[in-house]
């Protein structure tokens, strides 16, 4: 008997390719707004951007911050579409995310910030696009076509423009080098198998996902996609916040997963792991530190912001397969479309 594969699983085994693609036959673009963002030297920056795309972004904030010495804010798209709100932006740069390029809303603020003196850079997965048009530098983030109403691919390859064009703007040759590798690293984080957190799982409606640095920005997109493809409610939390009101949600065998990177936040991650575990959680770790939270396997880059990256190419492969073992069609969650278009 053979199944056939859901769209979601055959764009997350494209994912390696995808990205491979994305540096290869963008690479010019990503240079060239690299170095419009070093020449523009900006004070600060903005970045446009709602669902997965917004959550690449909140990756691009902790990556930024964390190696630029650059402050990064989200601007709500609405601040432009629906207020009218003219920004004060000379001598910063915006970084408008989406994959059609054609949500009003994002449109509109990337225009208004670019017409207020930001210097604007888009990433989209339609190069003709109103977003494309819109900016100084449009970046084609070459996901290829993605059926799935569930983003992967086009997310995975935005984050990784973005990190690629930081690493342009800063001469991080490092970071550069280790894009390079990712294709290889993605194709094994595909190959891990998190499917011991499937019994974890059963019988509960709602989990925690935690982590920290620019592994938050991950977990908040692990918990978009167990909304979406599985009917199940997730909440990301920063490992230091879930130990404040959250906490008392916690009780026997409530699922947590924390997704840690080989980055300084690892230890801290581990430490609430543990804590969570020891009150009963059924809680789970992609790390070794950790002594009571059962530890999943990952696929370590070598690099802390790369690093990251390949936790939600697991989580993806998992999350599909786990939307399967409850019956549901990850292509097609009920009352979503692939493309909105807010205004």
């Amino acid at each position: 008997m053979t199944t056939t594969k859901s769209h979601m699983r055959r764009e997350v085994e494209e994912i390696p390719e995808a990205t491979a693609r994305l540096l290869d036959g963008s690479g010019k673009a990503l240079a060239d707004a690299g170095r419009g963002i070093r020449e523009r030297d900006p004070n600060f920056i903005i970045t446009v951007a709602r669902g997965s795309s917004d959550h690449a972004a909140t990756f691009m904030k902790y990556a930024v911050e964390l190696t630029a010495g650059l402050a990064v804010a989200s601007v709500g798209p609405s601040v432009a579409s629906i207020y009218g709100a003219k920004l004060r932006l000379n001598g910063s740069a915006c970084l408008a995310i989406s994959q059609s390029g054609k949500s009003p809303d994002i449109v509109a603020m990337a225009e208004s910030a670019r017409a207020r003196g930001a210097l604007t850079i888009a990433l989209t997965n339609t190069a003709d696009s109103p977003l494309a048009r819109a900016a100084d530098y449009a970046v084609d983030i070459l996901a290829g076509p993605e059926l799935s109403v569930a983003a992967t691919k086009t997310y995975v390859n935005s984050a990784v423009a973005g990190l690629a064009l930081m690493a342009h703007a800063t001469g991080d040759e490092a970071l550069i080098a280790a894009l390079k590798q990712l294709p290889e690293h993605f194709s094994k984080a595909v190959a891990c198998d998190w499917s011991p957190l499937t019994s974890a799982l059963d019988g509960h409606n709602s989990l925690f996902i935690l982590g920290r640095g620019p592994s938050f920005a991950i977990a908040s997109e692990a918990a978009l996609k167990f909304k979406e493809t599985c009917a199940v409610h997730a909440e990301a939390y920063s490992g230091a916040e879930v130990m404040h009101g959250p906490m008392a949600l916690v009780g026997p065998k409530f699922p947590v997963l924390a997704l840690a990177a080989r980055d300084a936040s690892e230890p801290s991650l581990a430490a609430a792991a543990d804590t969570l575990a020891a009150k009963g959680a059924a809680t789970f770790i992609t790390s070794t530190l950790a002594k009571n939270a059962t530890a999943l396997p990952h696929a370590a880059t070598g690099h802390p912001l790369t690093d990251p990256l390949t936790l939600i190419v697991s989580f993806y492969a998992f999350v599909e397969a786990f939307a399967r073992h409850r019956g549901l069609d990850p292509d097609t969650p009920p009352n979503l479309r692939k493309v909105t278009e807010t205004i």
